[in-house]
């Protein structure tokens, strides 16, 4: 089950906080260095991303000031069901957050990854993102292991009919506060894992096993705060895998890591892709 944060997503890193003034310490081009012979020296590489890596293309993450996850409520996946009143909430936040989503492209970060691919040094692809921008920019569908589901198809909750969310979104915008089956009159719901809803037992199974087989695993993007996927890391870490953290803020697991950045994910993994050329 798709978890929220303990004490609404706030913790304290004292461990974390050492890890940073050593980061501080270490110039960027020496992590590079150090990165870029972990990489060089994987045959099994694997990527974990969250929200953070889709920032730079303009989509808000769940902790952006002033984002979509700011400015509404998490209607949970049991309000959903219960109450018409939430569903309408939920539908609003994803009325405008398709809007964000709908002019969204991949960037650096995505780029270099799937590049990572075509060169045959990354094997699977773990997001928590819905964006379906991994994809966009090149990476193998059967590669991509989506954690969360997809925000670009809606499904009825009853029958199991699928839309494009285009046609949801059209709805939407027409002035439809509650989107409903026109076959069974059932609920409508993006194809998204919402907070308090299962997580899809195929894709954590397969995401898992990545986690147990790759060498080197890239973490990109997440605060790793929301459970099960937060463990993924960890779990490549206690195999035998080296991971390099790419993200912008201390997280529960940078003690673990071998190498950790806080620039921009696009940046680091274009210097580091470029390398190996």
């Amino acid at each position: 089950m798709l978890r929220l944060p303990a004490s609404g997503g706030r913790y304290t890193f004292s461990a974390c906080s050492f890890c940073d003034k050593l980061i501080r310490m270490e110039p960027l081009e020496n992590r590079i260095e150090r990165a870029s012979a972990l990489l060089k020296g994987s045959d099994r590489a694997a990527a974990f991303t969250g929200a953070g890596i889709s920032t730079e293309s303009g989509i808000s993450d769940f902790r952006s000031p002033g984002g979509v996850w700011d400015r509404y409520r998490v209607v949970t996946y049991q309000e959903f069901l219960a109450r018409r009143e939430d569903r309408v909430e939920y539908w609003k936040m994803k009325k405008e957050l398709f809007r964000e989503m709908q002019g969204a492209r991949p960037n650096r970060a995505h780029a270099a990854l799937a590049e990572l691919e075509r060169t045959g040094k990354l094997t699977c692809l773990i997001t928590q993102n819905i964006d379906g921008l991994h994809q966009d920019a090149g990476n193998s569908p059967e590669k991509v292991i989506e954690l969360h589901g997809t925000n670009r198809r809606a499904v009825c909750l009853s029958c199991a009919h699928e839309w494009p969310i285009e046609d949801i979104q059209k709805r939407l915008e027409a002035g439809v506060e509650e989107p409903l089956c026109e076959h069974c009159n059932g609920y409508i719901k993006p194809a998204t894992v919402s907070f308090g809803q299962s997580m899809p037992e195929d894709e954590m199974r397969r995401a898992f096993e990545c986690a147990v087989r790759c060498d080197l695993m890239f973490m990109v993007g997440s605060s790793l705060q929301v459970e099960p996927a937060a463990s993924i890391p960890s779990t490549a870490h206690r195999s035998g895998a080296s991971l390099i953290f790419i993200n912008r803020t201390e997280t529960p697991w940078d003690h673990i890591a071998d190498v950790i950045f806080r620039e921009d994910a696009g940046e680091v993994l274009h210097r580091l892709t470029t390398g190996l050329l």
